[in-house]
């Protein structure tokens, strides 16, 4: 049975991962494309339904991203939202203007038709999230008008004959109460979708895919033990087996016991041992090359430059008994999405290097130019879905986020042994504790970091001079704005009783309240 796929075209809009992931919490398979993919790539997808997203240009501007009017004579059910209703109803002879009056954010909408096939379901009147200047002033001959609001009379509208239909809100975004509703019409009773598409018939397509890309070749993945690299190691090994080599560089910056939970699981006795695990034990090395060095992004670098230094030593090692044809890694959907697409909005960050190697390292290797990765089309929730669909232990799929620098960064100041010993043995008491207490640490990020001020303090009839630990947790849905978790009062003061009293070298523990922004998750 073929999978049914509905393509989100992008023009720019800032919630284009939300939207497909609503299509995909509807058990249906999304894609997003950019609004210059072409009609007939566009048509050749077979797509059950195309999604217009919003996007920051006017429609009536000559620079603003288009598509061939074409689309709308497809037949297949299109939605547009917010820019890409006003790209709809420009295309097909409605006019579009700049809205008397904007609006954003909270706005009370009222449902019109009461045959709508969009709305059908909805209350009369109901909370929606707008952000525009346009509007459509009048819709286009054929359509029927099935929302408004005080300042736009087009806030929803349908042609039924011709599958299209067009919202000025954004049903994504949790603020619209209706929205789920009107993705669920939208899929199922428009677009006649299914909803089979899971995680575990994912995993399955997946592995029979790799297993047919890789043939007798072998491939290469540098594993973190991360959610994303751990993921990736157990669908290459289930597809490949003993063809897949696993070099896990274990810096000494990693939290308390996580090197060897790692190689606990993928190691030779562990629950995924089929495969070639190669731990490089490099602490010494890490600690040597940070002594005297304070500035966060410095560390960065250096650690990172470390890594690329080490995995190249081993890959060229592993390459002499045989050579590799491809790299792996755990790119996820995001990674792809936030390179830019080819879209008409801005490119957040660019796509990390193949495997995180120079390019020259590549092709002296002789890996081939494309990695390979199988979770490309998957956004971080999927893959934790995809890690237990597996059989990864819960400790490694739910592992709490862990910067690339490793608590190199956690410490602020110069990295030490001592002091990585420090935040690794808070840093698990803290965890335990708000475990205990029942704090869903899945709702942000959770951690402890070690400040470089030393301060006097009095323990039993001695005095102290010592370290200040900083205990750190943020609510946040995307990582790009996050508040400081309100955790009860006798949750921290345990915490700090234990710190105090089982962390040598402490004698002062905070808790930090700074938001993002000003402040940025991490500490450092």
């Amino acid at each position: 049975m073929d999978r049914e796929l509905i393509v989100v075209l992008d023009f720019g809009g800032q919630y284009k991962q939300l939207i497909a992931r609503r299509v995909r919490e509807n058990h249906v398979y999304c894609e997003i494309h950019p609004h210059t993919i072409g009609l007939d790539k566009l048509k050749a997808m077979n797509p059950k339904g195309i999604i217009l997203t919003g996007g920051p240009g006017s429609v009536y501007r000559e620079d603003s991203p288009t598509f061939d009017p074409a689309i709308f004579q497809l037949g297949i059910p299109i939605l547009g939202i917010c820019y890409g209703s006003q790209l709809m109803g420009h295309l097909l002879g409605g006019e579009v203007k700049t809205a008397p009056t904007s609006e954003y954010g909270h706005t009370e909408c009222v449902a019109d038709a009461e045959g709508s096939l969009l709305l059908h379901g909805w209350e009369k009147t109901s909370t929606v999230w707008m952000s525009h200047t346009d509007y459509i002033a009048k819709a286009p001959e054929g359509f029927t008008v099935t929302a408004h609001t005080v300042n736009c009379p087009v806030a929803g509208m349908e042609n039924r004959d011709k599958n299209l239909y067009a919202v000025q809100f954004h049903p994504e975004v949790v603020h619209t109460t209706e929205g789920e509703k009107l993705f669920h019409n939208f899929i199922y009773d428009i677009c006649g979708c299914r909803g089979d598409w899971k995680m575990s018939s994912f995993a399955e397509t997946i592995i029979e895919e790799m297993r047919n890309k890789i043939g007798s070749d072998r491939v290469l993945l540098g594993l973190s033990g991360g959610v994303d690299s751990t993921v990736t190691a157990v669908l290459l090994s289930k597809a490949i087996g003993k063809q897949l080599y696993c070099v896990f560089v274990d810096h000494g910056l990693m939290r308390k016991n996580e090197g060897d939970e790692v190689e606990a699981v993928f190691g030779p006795n562990g629950q995924f041992g089929e495969l070639n695990f190669i731990r490089v034990n490099a602490g010494p090395e890490y600690f040597d090359m940070l002594k005297g060095v304070t500035e966060p992004e410095e560390k960065r670098k250096l650690i990172g430059n470390k890594f690329i230094e080490i995995f190249g030593a081993e890959a060229k090692k592993l390459a002499g008994s045989g050579g590799f044809k491809y790299i792996a890694q755990g790119t996820i959907y995001p990674d792809v999405v936030e390179s830019g697409l080819g879209q008409a909005g801005a490119v957040i960050k660019s796509h990390h290097n193949v495997g995180g190697l120079p390019h020259d390292l590549v092709v002296e290797l002789g890996f081939d130019e494309t990695p390979v990765e199988p979770l490309r089309s998957l956004f971080k929730d999927e893959v934790r879905k995809v890690g237990i669909e597996l059989g990864i232990p819960k400790n490694l799929v739910y592992r709490q986020p862990f910067p690339g620098p490793g608590l190199g960064i956690r410490v602020v100041g110069e990295v030490t042994p001592e002091k990585v010993h420090i935040v690794q043995e808070a840093d698990a008491i803290y965890r335990e504790e708000l475990e205990k207490a029942g704090i869903d640490m899945g709702r942000g990020q959770f951690f402890a970091a070690l400040s470089n001020m030393r301060s006097v303090g009095v323990m039993g009839d001695h005095r102290t001079y010592d370290y200040a630990v900083i205990l750190r947790g943020v609510i946040t849905s995307d990582f790009m704005t996050a508040e400081a978790a309100e955790i009860p009062w006798s949750v921290l003061q345990t915490c700090m009783n234990r710190i105090i009293n089982e962390v040598k070298g402490v004698n002062r523990v905070m808790y930090d309240l700074t938001s993002k922004p000003p402040g940025t998750i991490e500490f450092e």
